[in-house]
């Protein structure tokens, strides 16, 4: 459960990432700018979360390395379609 909360933060995050870059930029421009500025912040946040887990919750980094991998994938995906997405309009 832990697992998909982590998840459904990273997406509510993308979105308030691609609503402030609507914000400052007024384009599909700075929305797609701030969709990749997201990837880097979002690994951060998926790597303090691994840190976590294995320094509190007791679970080793082989154990904590690919819920680390899905935690980080799903939403750096979605920021990618976004990215692709936003380069057509």
């Amino acid at each position: 459960m832990h697992v998909l909360l982590v998840i459904v933060g990273g997406i509510v995050l993308l979105g308030v990432f691609v609503l402030f870059g609507w914000l400052w930029g007024a384009s599909a421009a700075g929305m797609a700018l701030a969709a990749k500025a997201f990837v880097p912040a979002w690994l951060a946040v998926a790597a303090a979360n691994m840190w976590v887990g294995v320094s509190h919750a007791g679970y080793s980094v082989r154990e904590e390395f690919p819920i680390l991998l899905g935690v980080f994938a799903v939403p750096a995906v979605l920021a990618a379609l976004v990215v692709w997405w936003l380069g057509k309009a």
